[in-house]
């Protein structure tokens, strides 16, 4: 192939699942908007944290992703790869089933909304087993479809219940609902996908958990402050706080079919290296963007939703900022995932740990706590992208080798 049909194709790719993702997200930043203006400050704060705690017990769904991608592109056949799934999926229904008053005690929420939050997880595990697949065979097309479908059914039933009147509680499980109603039928729609399991080596559940480990530190890294902020601010100061961490998730998941499409060619051996730097560059330059109309569309903030949240216009270019950088951070994670390079999360651990200290130690206040945030994500973002950089172009950690002629 080249390069010119390469170029075509991954911008095709990027146009199919830009469209289906930001489907998806719009819906959800809807769902967010309407939430912060009909459950006001206080309510939205227990929903957005619910919500993240949510992001944070899915991160095997992302890793599940990852990996059943990357095994897909190695020549693992379809029908191991979504066993894995299920395995996976159990497993996550069970700790979510354990965690639910441990996380209701420490964010003094609802046991029951808290437990319509970690319902949802499990069942996106379910269906990245899915994306997973039609991502590793280059399906964008089906891939995109199916990502607007699940944003549909996710959030179309929660802002059903929120119209009427309900609460956090309802609107999570309204979610839950939904999302698990587009679990069970995405295998229909991604069909009987690719594979004749020339892999040479065991896939298993530690494969995920590698996997999973990476992403548990940009997701707690990205959602820690919206956590923290129900501990260290004000109960109106902290969902004031979730409204601005809305820019944040703009900016972190905008560019996400970056990396969707690159991906493939990054657990390509002979494409890594320049697919690392065409996705670090691309991201770094729709971050910038993001930021700039982040900045602009700031005065509008009160006017949309409101006086209650007029502190957050001057620092809604702050929350892009972060989230610009975490996406950054996250293209350099996710190639890491590809070559088998996991240990790179060590770096964000590091960061997430020098937040909390901070954080918990000497924050205030809203400006206080965006500046730590944005400061976190930049520096990570940083020094993971020169590390991977830098060995861009050595062997992957545990490639599989060709399969005999």
């Amino acid at each position: 192939m080249t390069p010119r049909p390469a170029a075509g194709s991954a911008v095709a790719g990027m146009t199919m699942v830009t469209a289906g993702s930001m489907t998806a997200n719009a819906l959800s930043y809807l769902l967010a908007l309407l939430a912060a203006r009909w459950l006001g400050p206080a309510g939205y704060g227990e929903f957005a944290a619910l919500t993240a705690a949510q992001l944070v017990l899915a991160v095997p769904a992302l890793a599940l992703q990852t990996v059943v991608a990357r095994d897909t592109v190695l020549g693992r056949d379809a029908a191991t790869l979504r066993r894995l799934g299920i395995r996976c999926t159990a497993i996550v229904a069970v700790v979510a089933a354990a965690l639910v008053v441990p996380i209701a005690t420490v964010l003094d929420t609802g046991v029951a909304a808290t437990a319509a939050a970690l319902l949802t997880a499990p069942m996106l595990v379910l269906l990245a087993g899915e994306q997973g697949l039609l991502q590793g065979t280059g399906r964008f097309g089906v891939l995109a479809a199916l990502l607007a479908v699940a944003g549909i059914g996710k959030v179309g039933p929660a802002i059903a219940v929120l119209l009427l009147g309900g609460g956090p509680g309802t609107a999570l499980t309204a979610s839950a609902v939904g999302t698990g109603a587009v679990a069970v039928g995405a295998r229909v729609l991604a069909g009987i996908a690719g594979g004749t399991d020339d892999a040479r080596r065991a896939i298993g559940v530690m494969a995920v958990l590698r996997a999973s480990q990476v992403q548990l530190a940009l997701i707690v890294l990205s959602s820690v402050d919206v956590l923290l902020a129900r501990v260290v601010l004000g109960e109106e100061q902290a969902g004031q706080y979730a409204l601005g961490a809305v820019a944040t998730k703009v900016a972190f998941w905008l560019p996400a079919a970056v990396g969707v499409v690159l991906y493939p060619r990054m657990a390509s051996p002979e494409h890594s290296a320049g697919a690392v730097r065409s996705a670090l560059g691309v991201l770094v330059g729709i971050g910038a963007v993001t930021v700039a109309g982040a900045a602009v569309a700031a005065p509008l903030v009160p006017a949309l939703l409101g006086e209650a949240y007029a502190p957050v216009r001057g620092l809604l270019w702050a929350f892009a900022l972060s989230g610009a950088c975490l996406a950054v951070l996250q293209g350099a994670l996710l190639s890491a995932i590809a070559r088998e390079r996991t240990a790179l999360a060590a770096v964000a651990w590091l960061g997430l740990a020098v937040e909390v200290a901070v954080v918990l130690t000497a924050v205030t206040g809203m400006a206080q706590l965006i500046a730590v945030a944005a400061t976190v994500a930049a520096v990570t973002a940083v020094a993971a992208s020169l590390l991977v950089l830098r060995g861009a172009g050595r062997p992957a950690a545990l490639a599989a080798p060709p399969a005999p002629s």
